[in-house]
């Protein structure tokens, strides 16, 4: 039975597929025509960390490039277990992807940065998100989750335009920044990745992508920031954690020639312009990406936790006018535009309320008088009814069983990560985040036990972050 609903579905794919994509090339810009409609009044625009961290860029590049007739051939294979342990490996990486593509199909939004997309570590190399474009995005998925018995096809999602960036993850530098006497990834790499393109970011657009002006910040400088220091040791007695040698209680941590080079992004900070036609003419909406290091796995030091705080204060001044220390890449100083409308998109790894990392600078950034403080922390603020069940079933971390906002979770370790902060000017309609509750369509997608080694849920079915989106009205 099984065998027959994938074949139907497959056949119903294939339709809607050559429907699609008949009479376009592969450029990109002739598929803008079908992928958004320049009468819209709203727009979507959303962030995902999608947990595609693979081994290699060369593993996801394969997973990409399956068909949907080789997935099928898998997922039945899955189904009735005849798969040996090197193809169910395989075809539970399909699974993952699978929902990914079912979750951005059912929110359905016009613009979205992808977290924990990785690249060939410079972001020229597309052939990684041209194949989930074309064989995830672009045919439809189950609404009810990929391992589901039931089948409701979700309508497929294009867009006409992409950009990967490139990150400091995995980008080996030429100290030994952990002090172990080699140089060697990951430890000694810019931003931690075992290599280069690990955890790194994309974005898809429906709307052009203004190429020409798009500013990265991959080399700043940490030392540059106004009040920045070499993080200093202060673990000093933990008997599990001994001293490098030669290194005693309040060492700067960072040799002096390594502080002098240590960028201040982990992967990169980007700020991308698109371009989108309304009734009044073409609005720009500056993009603002990043996703700072998460503030925790420090050992002597807070490094991390120092770090996730100027990562984030990097876009405050940005925003605010502080920002004629700031240089971009290209050498071009300040920020942006006082009149100019943005949204700040990414996992932040930092929650306002409770977690590891400096409360106030998440909070700094969220009340500030130039973002839209009604999608920040007022009545448009996304939410859930998935994140309160999660953590009332105790599936989300027990530590943060009581927070004051149980229904803007984002993440399953029961934290506020991930965030969509328009601009003051912006007016926004509408807002959320997918994480359905087991009483609503798409559970699977967020828990099957059936699936992978973390007991079916978090990346081993989906992602252990969820899409968080705001709609915007021009």
């Amino acid at each position: 039975m099984k065998q027959l609903k994938t074949a139907a579905v497959a056949a119903i794919t294939a339709a809607i597929t050559v429907a699609l994509l008949s009479g376009h090339s592969g450029n990109t810009h002739d598929n803008h025509s079908i992928a958004a409609d320049p009468t819209t009044k709203n727009v979507r625009i959303g962030t995902f960390n999608l947990s595609f961290d693979r081994r290699s860029y060369a593993d996801l590049v394969t997973e990409m490039k399956l068909t949907r007739v080789e997935q099928d051939a898998l997922m039945d294979k899955w189904f009735n277990n005849t798969l040996n342990d090197e193809d169910k490996a395989v075809a539970e990486k399909v699974i993952q992807i699978k929902n990914i593509a079912a979750i951005i199909q059912t929110e359905r939004p016009a613009v979205l940065l992808m977290a924990e997309f990785n690249n060939d570590g410079t972001g020229e190399d597309l052939e990684a998100i041209q194949g989930f474009r074309l064989n995830y995005l672009s045919v439809p998925q189950n609404a009810l989750g990929s391992t589901a018995d039931k089948v409701e096809l979700l309508k497929p999602i294009q867009f006409g335009y992409a950009q990967s960036f490139a990150t400091n993850t995995g980008l080996l530098s030429e100290f030994d920044l952990d002090h172990n006497g080699t140089v060697s990834l990951p430890g000694d790499a810019w931003g931690f990745g075992v290599y280069h393109g690990q955890y790194a970011f994309g974005v898809l657009s429906q709307y052009p992508i203004d190429t020409n002006n798009i500013r990265t910040f991959q080399n700043f400088k940490w030392k540059d920031m106004p009040g920045a220091a070499n993080p200093t040791i202060t673990n000093c007695n933990d008997a599990n954690k001994p001293l490098p040698a030669g290194m005693t209680c309040g060492d700067n941590w960072y040799t002096d020639q390594a502080w002098a080079a240590k960028p201040m992004s982990s992967k990169n900070h980007v700020d991308a312009p698109i371009i989108i036609p309304t009734a009044n003419g073409d609005k720009v909406v500056h993009l603002l990406l990043s996703h700072p290091t998460p503030p925790v796995f420090d050992t002597f030091t807070e490094n991390n936790k120092q770090l996730n705080r100027a990562e984030i204060k990097f876009w405050n001044d940005y925003i605010s006018g502080d920002a004629s220390y700031i240089y971009d890449d290209a050498g071009h100083k300040g920020g942006i535009a006082t009149d100019a409308s943005f949204v700040i998109l990414g996992d932040l790894n930092a929650d306002p309320q409770s977690g590891d990392g400096y409360l106030d600078t998440i909070k700094d950034l969220l009340h500030s008088d130039k973002v839209n403080q009604y999608a920040t922390h007022g009545v448009n603020i996304p939410t859930s009814l998935g994140g309160p069940e999660c953590l009332a079933m105790g599936e989300c971390k027990e530590q943060n069983w009581a927070t004051r906002y149980p229904d803007s979770l984002t993440n399953t370790s029961g934290l506020r990560l991930d965030f969509v902060m328009p601009s003051a000017d912006l007016n926004v309609t509408d807002s959320g985040v997918f994480w359905p509750a087991s009483f609503e369509d798409g559970r699977l997608m967020m828990n099957d036990k059936r699936v992978g080694k973390w007991g079916g849920g978090g990346k081993s079915v989906s992602s252990d972050h969820r899409l968080v989106w705001v709609d915007i009205a021009l």
